[in-house]
């Protein structure tokens, strides 16, 4: 049974940098592409990054780029989001997604959650100002 677990989320100042990870078990993690996408109370979940499961390709929303980095090491069997300069709209409960497909999607595909097939907790960064 398939298992993401995030970490790394805590509270911080603005411009300051955190890293997320996203640890997977009970599959074979080099085949999954993985997304982190991000909620607030009373909005949709948010999409912020994805790398496909050869590392090959990655996409950020806008309102990210730059900012954010999305990587992963398959030894590990791990997903990294590393958040540098962050603001206060940052402020969400993260959360980790899998999709199994091994084929590359058009882009806006992974914007969506219902492109994902196994979901984390989730983990609370907070951005003071």
């Amino acid at each position: 049974q398939i298992q993401l677990v995030e970490s790394g989320g805590r509270l911080v100042q603005a411009g300051e940098s955190l890293r997320l990870s996203c640890a997977v078990s009970g599959y074979t993690f080099s085949s999954l592409t993985m997304g982190w996408f991000r909620q607030v109370p009373g909005k949709n979940r948010e999409f912020v990054a994805v790398i496909t499961w050869n590392g090959g390709t990655t996409y950020y929303t806008d309102s990210v780029k730059g900012r954010f980095t999305i990587s992963r090491d398959n030894a590990k069997n791990t997903v990294y989001l590393q958040m540098n300069s962050l603001k206060p709209e940052d402020t969400a409960v993260y959360v980790c997604a899998a999709d199994r497909l091994t084929q590359l999607k058009p882009t806006e595909s992974y914007y969506y959650t219902s492109e994902y097939d196994y979901w984390g907790q989730g983990t609370q960064v907070t951005v003071s100002s």
